[in-house]
């Protein structure tokens, strides 16, 4: 569903991405893992042209090298960031309304001479957006509040729910489980494993060891900003390259 190849990233004279190779399928979770500076978030900006790079990306067999962020977003590439990222004056439904809006909203015009229509479509509207943040784990107490008002896990589940939007064939999460444990991790877990089982390919850069092992399919050692190995959770924890790399270093 998603493939770079040869990525690279450089700022002036500090390389920090090189030849950099790999590709997710439908229903399958890719990790993405490494040392601190080892090019993972400059990863994620090069594979949604986010920074000026060299390589090539391909969507869903198409190649997609020079689109635009948003581009790259309305064919289905999507991606939630490690810090998280709200309209704060909204309310937690509002902002999740703001996201489905494009799918919902009606002309000037319409809104004019036809507010009925415009009102039952805003009532659509927040049904799906209501619908929306209790699948991901936000639950309808709280879609009135403002999103900084909400606990730290269930914001993490909301920035997920905002980049989701309408749906994605491709969905980036840059370190979703910081900051969180317990009940929260298992949610976030539980939401990874069911948007992979309804057919989403799913990148993620974690440095969750016991997260990441548990949940995908395949993992990506970057180091250096070169990539160190690729394999399984089980040929990854068994490759001496990155226990010395990195696994080695946690433990």
């Amino acid at each position: 569903m998603l493939r770079v190849e040869g990525l690279g990233v450089r700022y002036g004279a500090l390389v920090a991405l090189e030849d950099v190779s790999w590709q997710v399928g439908g229903g399958e979770i890719l990790g993405i893992i490494g040392p601190n500076g080892a090019g993972k978030s400059s990863c994620y900006d090069a594979a949604t042209n986010m920074v000026r790079r060299s390589g090539r990306v391909f969507l869903d067999g198409e190649d997609v090298t020079e689109v635009p962020p948003h581009g790259l977003a309305e064919l289905g590439l999507k991606r939630a960031f490690q810090q998280n990222a709200f309209f704060a004056e909204l309310s937690v439904l509002d902002n999740m309304a703001a996201v489905l809006q494009r799918s919902w909203g009606t002309g000037l015009l319409a809104s004019i001479f036809a507010p009925w229509q415009e009102a039952s479509r805003r009532r659509a509207l927040e049904a799906e957006a209501a619908a929306l943040l209790h699948r991901f784990g936000v639950p309808p107490e709280m879609h009135g509040r403002r999103p900084g008002n909400l606990p730290y896990g269930t914001q993490r589940m909301l920035s997920i729910a905002l980049a989701w939007g309408s749906g994605a064939k491709v969905l980036m999460v840059d370190e979703p489980a910081a900051g969180l444990g317990g009940e929260d991790m298992l949610r976030l877990r539980d939401l990874l494993d069911t948007l992979k089982a309804e057919g989403a390919a799913l990148v993620v850069i974690e440095h969750h060891m016991d997260l990441i092992m548990s949940v995908a399919d395949r993992i990506v050692v970057l180091d250096q900003g070169r990539c160190l190995a690729i394999g399984t959770p089980r040929e990854i924890q068994a490759d001496p390259r990155v226990l010395e790399a990195y696994l080695g270093r946690v433990a």
